[in-house]
């Protein structure tokens, strides 16, 4: 769910563990919003099995604002900006490596909470010592 609006995203796998094709179900059938994340959907699988690099397809994905966006249901990923934010994020999590998702600023929000952890420790430290 993304503010209240129930969607599905499926990622199917090849047989050498990559991913195959992407589809992405919202709205009701014949809507513009169900068209244009069909159409969305499929560039993305078109893009992959003429293999485009996934951090290049989710790229075009990241920031993208259009409703629904707002908090998902989704623990590592609490809040986005639109479906299309969602489907780059989840697809880039279950698909990409640590390394590749973070130069495109993809974290879940454990990494980021260890992110801060570490960053943290060496300032509070300091400010205890300071005191």
């Amino acid at each position: 769910m993304i503010g209240g609006e129930r969607f599905s995203l499926t990622a199917n796998g090849r047989e050498d563990g990559s991913l195959g094709e992407v589809s992405v179900r919202w709205g009701k059938p014949g809507t513009a919003g169900a068209g244009l994340m069909e159409l969305y959907a499929t560039a993305l699988t078109v893009g992959i099995e003429h293999r485009v690099p996934l951090d290049e397809l989710v790229r075009q994905g990241l920031d993208l604002r259009f409703v629904p966006n707002g908090r998902t249901d989704d623990p590592e990923i609490p809040r986005v900006r639109s479906i299309a934010e969602y489907v780059a994020r989840r697809l880039a999590i279950d698909w990409l490596p640590y390394r590749r998702r973070a130069k495109l600023g993809i974290f879940t929000v454990a990494e980021r909470i260890e992110q801060a952890r570490v960053w943290m420790e060496p300032h509070a430290f300091r400010a205890a010592g300071s005191r």
